[in-house]
């Protein structure tokens, strides 16, 4: 048998560690070669790590929520082989590396122990440490979150016996258990353990019960990132109403002469193609700001970050070079790629490089929002829900279908103004679609 170490891949873009997102396999396991085991995450992407070679499992480094630096010990196989398989192709997720002899870790992290239940039960079966403390009675339990009002000898009583106070009707001044209520209570046999939860009105029942979610993965990632973009951007918010009554009857009109079972137009290309236009006057917005080299660096292509709502969390697909794409081609792109974002097949290419981004819940849109800018974009169009509406046109009240946008920018380096400016020009566009189609 031959010891087989494969080590934290390369993943590429400068990576120095990523995350252990799940394992696949597990110590003892017999795996084959190009077999799913394990699945990281970079700042930039997901990756799924096929075994490089045939062979049992006898160590994992790592949980789920870790973070293994590159070039640490990932995982150990024992294989059947004096030498490991063929290299793995170029397109394959890292390489096996076969380590120089040295002890075996027995345990993960280099033989240290660090699960303090674990110290403890190694430290007893080696007779040291101490002992497990007892466990309350049941008596005890939950009495700080629900005090019964009893003497102290009926309490000491009740412990003896078992029984939990909780369940016992008290006849005495402020619903206080008398002897003679404990008495009544073992004469009825009241000695089952405490219940679940806690009294309540009849058809009504208190949940007391909590769930610990570990923070790993996307969410791990997500809110990592937004912390960043809220700490370290001072963003400015500017919510407008659009009237998009013409922008309906133009996207309805399309929609109308599609083929049966074709995909329908939304608002969001309408809204893409108005913002390509926009951003001509407006390039501040469609920047990136270095903070390495202190230097905004201005797109001349725009290249549209589409928030997307997936299983794992909300994720940022791009569309690529938007300037050059009709609304039908915007709309089967952001449809591409927010479908392969929900999927967990989006590249790290698809989900990188966008220079402004747009998000929007739909009809859950609301009134008004305050998105998060997407770091280290300038700007984020935030589209609210577009509903009818009673409004003053001319003196007269008519019915218009309304939508506000809700963006945010950043206030280093775009100024309210500005910003106010190229939210008014693009309501203009959106207000007026066939201005949009009409160049210069």
């Amino acid at each position: 048998m031959t010891r087989y170490v494969f080590k934290m891949p390369d993943l590429g873009e400068g990576t120095v560690e990523a995350e252990v997102v799940a394992w696949h396999v597990k110590v003892g396991d017999q795996v084959a070669e190009d077999q799913l085991m394990a699945e990281v995450m970079t700042d930039k992407a997901a990756v799924e790590v096929p075994s490089p070679v045939t062979g049992r499992v006898v160590a994992i480094n790592g949980q789920p929520g870790d973070m293994v630096r590159v070039g640490s010990e990932l995982i150990v196989f024992e294989t059947e082989v004096s030498e490991p398989s063929p290299q793995p192709s170029p397109t394959r997720v890292g390489e096996g590396v076969r380590p120089s002899p040295q002890p075996s870790p027995t345990l993960v992290g280099e033989g240290a122990i660090t699960s303090p239940a674990l110290a403890g039960q190694v430290a007893r079966s080696a007779g040291e440490g101490p002992k497990p403390s007892p466990q309350p009675s049941p008596a005890a339990a939950g009495e700080g979150a629900h005090r019964v009002k009893a003497s102290p000898a009926t309490r000491r009583r009740a412990r003896e016996a078992g029984v939990d106070l909780r369940a016992v009707p008290g006849s005495g001044p402020s619903g206080r258990i008398t002897p003679q209520d404990f008495a009544a209570a073992l004469n009825g046999n009241v000695t089952a353990a405490a219940p679940a939860v806690e009294a309540a009105p009849a058809g009504l029942v208190r949940r007391t019960g909590v769930d610990e979610v570990k923070v790993i993965g996307v969410r791990r990632l997500i809110a990592q990132r937004m912390t960043d973009a809220k700490r370290n951007i001072p963003h400015f918010s500017y919510v407008e109403e659009i009237d998009v009554t013409e922008l309906e009857a133009l996207r309805s009109h399309l929609n109308g002469k599609l083929p049966n079972g074709a995909p329908s137009l939304t608002y969001l290309p309408f809204i893409a193609a108005a913002l390509v236009r926009v951003l001509e006057s407006f390039p501040q917005c469609n920047a990136l700001y270095d903070t390495e080299r202190g230097v905004l660096v201005r797109h001349h292509g725009v290249h549209l970050g589409v928030a997307t709502q997936t299983p794992d969390g909300l994720k940022v697909p791009v569309v690529r070079h938007a300037e050059a794409r009709t609304v039908w081609d915007l709309s089967a792109e952001i449809r591409r790629v927010s479908e392969a974002a929900r999927a967990g097949k989006a590249t790290s290419k698809d989900l990188t490089g966008s220079t402004i981004t747009v998000t929007s819940l739909g009809k859950l849109g609301g009134i008004a929002s305050t998105p998060i800018i997407n770091a280290p974009e300038m700007a984020i169009i935030g589209v609210n829900k577009a509903v009818e509406r009673p409004v003053v046109i001319g003196g007269a009240i008519a019915v218009r279908r309304i939508m506000n946008l809700s963006s945010s920018f950043d206030h280093r380096y775009v100024d309210g103004y500005d910003a106010a400016a190229m939210i008014q020009a693009l309501k203009d566009l959106l207000e007026h679609p066939a201005t949009i189609f009409i160049p210069g």
